[in-house]
């Protein structure tokens, strides 16, 4: 299990790299992860929800993703409220409070609140008691039963004290799995001994003697400067230090938090076809749009600017886990008035999931499954409408031949009375998707869809004046694997591997 001192010290890459490694080193590996909280998810090929990071991991070591990588999935929909998926399946809402109280004595037992939510009655359980720490653990022992080894990943600090009676991901997990656990520490925010040593220090006897490394991430600088402080960690800790493992910029990895969007790009480019995608609130799924940053014809940038939304050649609206109240708030920000201008002055608008229905003429929820608000007028983009009901919607999918992705969502959109037909997409099992008024304005359910060259040969074809002996159509399929090599190749460079190894068959 690879824990962490805190949130963001790298454990998802360093997760992802041990993937690939003990691939390329002739076992058979899988991730694991038995609570995830994020709104970038991924669908199975069973059609259930995983978080993103587990379908990445799954990713690099070379098998299909599936829900016992993460049988708990929360998505949060306020800073109080979280969807709960349980094994791929959205079973109700989540009070965080009710959640974590003080009084209640172990979170084995939950009740799930299925008020304001559809997608309650799916599970006959959905108003009574769950055991969760059951269900991760028997999702646990399925994933080994059929990999070895399994790859763990802890969540957040592993010495939030408070919460350690109903901690479902970190050392309790551990101690089920009867892992080694590797202490991840993140030296580029600062107080790297303390974060180390007080995690460590806070774990009971039994918990910190599964402690059996560590690993030092995101170094910047001459490695030698740290050599006193590697052999004053070991001397303070008791425990050895596997690695130091430096910061990198040339390698990239899809990631699951949308905090790193804000690094991103804000700006126009002269030069290539310009991109923006709007900045949502509820924005979710945004690696749908990882393999535009990499296409050397684009330059794609993330805004909530009305000056640069106009100016851009293709707009592009996300995917949202509150399409309402992400609609009302570009109306009242300008951002939909500054889409509708760009439109009109010849501008490409694309919608995804959340952004196709918001295209639409108008989004109803008479059930309220997202919040408060009956109905909204869309942009009137495209002659469709959308109604927020019936049971969330997850699969992959193949389209137009050859073409892959994936479908997370709720609602239904159909075309208004009296506009003609005109699907986006044609599915291998003869279902349709998406709605496309001309070259420029198109909506898709459809997450994944510019991961295929040819929609994106089609998305710039307006532009091929501007590309004409330009740069070639991106693989990134073959992108993507070669990322994850480079990770391994990283990763090894600066971990002790002979001590791994031996760590993982040591018994004592």
């Amino acid at each position: 299990m690879f824990a962490g001192t805190g949130s963001d010290v790298g454990k998802s890459l360093i997760a992802a790299a041990f993937c690939r490694i003990l691939l390329q080193d002739g076992y058979h590996p899988a991730p694991f992860k038995a609570q995830n909280m994020a709104l970038n998810s991924y669908a199975t090929p069973e059609g259930l929800e995983i978080g993103r990071a587990q379908a990445v991991q799954a990713e690099a070591a070379g098998i299909p993703c599936h829900t016992d990588m993460n049988p708990l999935l929360l998505k949060p929909q306020s800073d109080h409220t979280s969807q709960v998926v349980l094994h791929g399946r959205p079973i109700g809402n989540r009070d965080a409070y009710d959640f974590w109280k003080p009084n209640q004595s172990t979170q084995n037992s939950l009740r799930i609140s299925s008020s304001n939510s559809s997608q309650g009655s799916q599970c006959s359980q959905g108003s009574s008691s769950l055991d969760f720490r059951k269900e991760v653990c028997d999702a646990f022992d399925r994933l080994a039963a059929r990999y070895q080894p399994i790859v763990m990943e802890g969540a957040g600090s592993i010495s939030e004290l408070n919460l350690r009676d109903h901690d479902l991901v970190n050392l309790p997990m551990a101690r089920h799995a009867d892992a080694r656990v590797i202490l991840v520490g993140d030296i580029d925010r600062g107080g790297v001994f303390a974060s180390v040593y007080g995690s460590i220090a806070l774990q009971t006897p039994e918990d910190r003697r599964m402690i059996r490394g560590i690993i030092i991430n995101k170094f910047r600088g001459d490695m030698r400067l740290f050599d006193e402080g590697r052999r004053m960690l070991e001397e303070i800790c008791g425990v050895p230090v596997l690695g130091v493992i430096p910061y990198f910029h040339h390698i990239h990895i899809e990631e699951e938090d949308s905090v790193s969007l804000a690094r991103k790009s804000m700006q126009l480019s002269h030069g290539k076809v310009n991109v923006a995608v709007i900045m949502l609130k509820h924005l979710s799924n945004f690696t749908d749009f990882n393999v535009l940053e990499r296409d050397p014809r684009l330059h794609l940038f993330y805004t909530n600017n009305v000056d640069d939304i106009r100016q851009a050649d293709i707009i592009i609206l996300p995917g949202s886990k509150s399409t309402l109240d992400d609609l009302y708030e570009m109306r009242r920000n300008g951002v939909a008035q500054a889409i509708l201008r760009a439109r009109r002055e010849g501008a490409t608008v694309l919608g995804i999931c959340g952004g196709y229905q918001m295209m639409g003429r108008e989004v109803c929820d008479p059930d309220h499954v997202e919040g408060d608000i009956d109905r909204l007028p869309g942009l009137g983009l495209l002659p469709v409408t959308t109604v927020m009901s019936g049971e969330k919607v997850t699969r992959q999918v193949t389209f137009n031949g050859s073409m892959h992705g994936y479908e997370i969502h709720i609602g239904e959109t159909h075309p208004v009375d009296g506009a003609p037909s005109s699907p986006l997409n044609r599915l291998d099992d003869g279902r349709t998707d998406g709605y496309i008024a001309d070259e420029k304005c198109m909506g898709t359910y459809i997450h994944g869809i510019l991961d295929n060259p040819e929609f994106v040969d089609q998305l710039l074809r307006p532009y091929a004046d501007r590309l004409a002996g330009g740069a070639q159509p991106f693989d990134y399929a073959a992108y993507k694997e070669e990322q994850y090599n480079l990770l391994a190749d990283h990763v090894r460079r600066y971990v002790d591997m002979d001590r791994f190894y031996q760590m993982l068959t040591d018994d004592d």
